[in-house]
């Protein structure tokens, strides 16, 4: 493989001002992962800490009781030993469980996680483990039910788990059935082209399946089958185990709710002040907090000193929202805002890998950490990649085009058209247009005079032009249909660079899914993933093999 840096925007501007300029955010994000002596400091700062956070035998506990099931590998067993001794670090981060893992990013995140918890390990002196938080209490079936592959005529293809409208609960707790898994294991095994790796996958991929009852579950489990060698624990946010380790501290963000939504409000009014726009609404009388009633998971909001939900479904005092607490802790979970702050009180947090959006919905959170006398965790931003095969790279060689040609559609459509434009030797399109402009030349005159013999005859004269200019058009339209016929093995190589690097005019690594590139690269895929050097401010790199 070779790997070679490229600029990508994210369309993050306070994201990318942390990366880029970070004296200009310093205040929203505490302290700077480049700055010598941040690590060491926070480390420190971890280890005079101890008493804030939950106690560590008890979340192992759970955590192993977790990983057994879903993640075995002894060297998961092996980092939460570690994790189990006082002065471990963790290098955290997360996504949502999505189908069959979702997009690259997902599996790019579980690599700097990995890499970032062995740079941290080495240059401290002090065991860092990583702990990948999957984000199992979000609700949001739509966000995590599908996935895309290219298929062998460069269509991006969906796989999805449709789901009627109804109830919206944790996706941890919404059950996928045996029909539903077989149906979309199904799609993915048309949509990939047969390969000497594609036999032995889709059985690890049903046997993943026919084992798991959610996408939670079947996530774990293949975030386990390709990590778990590496040490990655795993951690899902809605289980119901760590809910009641989580007690204390949302009984501290009911008793100091107002507090809590005062800090956010004024961290999104100190971002909009500097020019950016805040990654999440802080909604007027938000708790930031979700409650589950009947199986589904409602966002509580503050009214006339209640807690109640935007249907009128449930309603609390303060008093009794505690009290429920104590009583059915499983039934609270936190939201964009609230959640960072819960990672840090369950695991020593050293350091935590984000994406740009979430770097920049984290800046919105740092008055709130020190509220609750925490302090926001060295911020990581995910490692990003374009994978390049030698295919996508001989094409564009062909073509002359750049990455910076490929990531501006604009571009790229024009220089597809110039190519396409080339291919006309008899220049045919020109010489259409020529005759148009001719025939207008002479024919103008003519209908001009036609009005003197009859009136109506200078409306019939126009109404003649257009339809000879029209068939005129028709059959240049014809031409330009051969020419493009002519050139359709040029303008599908246009195509696969542009759906194999941009597709959907997204970045490759947000749409396609990991088991596209096993099925051509082989399931060591991500070990190769794993020689990369890691990058500690993410800036985006092409792979290329």
């Amino acid at each position: 493989m070779n790997v070679v840096q490229e600029p990508l925007q994210s369309g993050q501007p306070l994201a990318e001002s942390y990366i880029a300029d970070y004296g200009a955010v310093e205040h929203l994000f505490g302290e700077n992962p480049l700055i010598e002596g941040s690590w060491a400091a926070r480390l420190q700062w971890l280890d005079q800490t101890e008493h804030l956070r939950v106690e560590r035998r008890e979340l192992v506990k759970r955590l192993r009781q977790y990983n057994e099931q879903h993640n075995p590998d002894a060297a998961v067993m092996e980092s939460l030993h570690k994790l189990e001794q006082p002065g471990t670090a963790v290098i955290s981060g997360g996504q949502q469980s999505g189908l069959f893992t979702g997009p690259l990013l997902v599996i790019y995140k579980a690599v700097t996680l990995i890499k970032a918890a062995e740079q941290a390990s080495s240059q401290l002196g002090r065991d860092v483990v990583p702990v990948f938080w999957i984000a199992g209490e979000d609700h949001d079936w739509g966000e995590v039910n599908h996935t895309y592959v290219h298929s062998p005529d460069l269509e991006v293809c969906r796989i999805r788990i449709p789901r009627e409208e109804g109830r919206r609960g944790p996706v941890s707790l919404t059950e996928v059935s045996k029909e539903e898994w077989e149906t979309a294991a199904g799609e993915l095994e048309q949509l990939l082209p047969d390969t000497e790796f594609k036999a032995e996958l889709l059985l690890q991929l049903k046997q993943i399946l026919t084992a798991s009852t959610s996408l939670t579950e079947a996530f774990a489990k293949m975030l386990g089958a390709w990590f778990g060698k590496y040490g990655l624990v795993l951690l899902d946010s809605a289980d119901p185990q760590l809910r009641q380790l989580e007690i204390p501290l949302f009984q501290t963000m009911i008793e100091r709710n107002n507090e809590l939504e005062l800090a956010y409000h004024s961290a999104s009014k100190e971002i909009m002040s500097q020019g950016y726009d805040p990654q999440a609404e802080v909604a007027e009388g938000g708790a930031n907090l979700f409650y589950i009633s009947e199986g589904e998971r409602l966002l509580l909001f503050k009214r006339e000193g209640r807690f109640v939900d935007r249907k009128g479904l449930v309603s609390f005092t303060p008093e009794e929202l505690i009290s429920e607490l104590h009583r059915f802790p499983e039934r609270f979970s936190n939201n964009v805002l609230t959640r960072p702050i819960m990672q840090d009180y369950l695991l020593p947090v050293l350091g935590s890998v984000l994406g740009n959006g979430e770097i920049a919905y984290w800046g919105l959170t740092g008055q709130a950490f020190e509220l609750l006398n925490f302090r926001m965790p060295l911020l990581l931003p995910r490692m990003s990649f374009t994978v390049v095969d030698g295919t996508v790279a001989k094409h564009m060689d062909k073509y002359g085009l750049t990455w910076e040609d490929v990531k501006d559609a604009d571009e790229l459509q024009n220089i597809k058209a110039a190519w396409l434009a080339e291919q006309d030797q008899l220049q045919l399109q020109a010489q259409f247009e020529k005759v148009k402009a001719d025939f207008a030349t002479l024919y103008d005159p003519l209908i001009g005079q036609l009005g003197r013999v009859e009136k109506g005859l200078l409306k019939l004269g126009d109404t003649n032009k257009a339809k000879i200019i029209e068939q005129m058009e028709f059959l240049q339209a014809r031409v330009n249909d051969a020419l493009e016929r002519s050139s359709a093995t040029g303008l599908r190589h246009f195509e696969l660079i542009e759906s194999s690097l941009f597709p959907l005019r997204k970045p490759q690594e947000r749409v396609f899914n990991i088991y596209a590139y096993f099925n051509r690269y082989g399931t060591d895929w991500i070990d190769r993933l794993m020689e990369v050097p890691y990058e500690l401010m993410g800036q985006h790199r092409m792979i290329y093999v």
